[in-house]
C-alpha cells in the first residue's frame, strides 16, 4: 500500500459527495473523492491532518511527455527499481513526494519497454484514493 501524509487544503462538495485536495508537499497534492461531507465527517475540514492511501495495482504507469488523460493525479518519477516476475511486474517510482509502488502486468511493462532511469508518470485516479484522518 502506498501511503504519504498530508494536510487538507480543498473540499468541494456536492450532496453527499466531496472532492478533498490533500497537499503532500509544496509541489504535490493528491485529490480523492470521498462519500462523505464536511457536515458527515469532523475530519473534512481545511489543514486536517490526513494519510492518503492508494494500492499498487491502482497506479497507471505512462512513459512520454503528452500524456492527455483524464486521470487528476498525475507525479513525474523516475523508475528506481524493477522487479519482472512471469505475470507481474513490481515497478518502484521515485517522485517529488517520495517512493510510488506499481504493480503492472509484466507484457505493459515489457511493451513500455521499463527499466531502471526510464522517466514515467505515475497517475491514480481520485476514486482509488482512500483517505485516513
Amino acid at each position: 500500500m502506498n501511503s504519504f501524509s498530508g494536510h487538507i487544503a480543498d473540499i468541494r462538495t456536492s450532496d453527499a459527495l466531496s472532492v478533498v485536495t490533500v497537499n503532500i508537499n509544496a509541489s504535490v497534492s493528491f485529490k480523492a473523492i470521498v462519500i462523505d461531507s464536511p457536515e458527515t465527517a469532523s475530519y473534512l475540514t481545511k489543514d486536517h491532518p490526513v494519510n492518503v492511501l492508494f494500492k499498487e495495482t491502482e497506479v497507471v504507469i505512462g512513459t512520454g511527455e503528452a500524456l492527455a488523460v483524464s486521470l487528476q493525479n498525475k507525479l513525474k518519477g523516475t523508475i528506481s527499481a524493477l522487479e519482472k516476475g512471469p505475470l507481474l511486474t513490481r515497478v518502484a517510482i521515485h517522485t517529488s513526494a517520495g517512493e510510488i509502488v506499481s504493480v503492472i502486468s509484466t507484457a505493459s511493462a515489457d511493451e513500455l519497454d521499463l527499466k531502471e532511469s526510464t522517466n514515467v508518470t505515475a497517475m491514480i485516479k481520485l476514486n482509488e484514493i482512500i483517505l485516513a484522518p
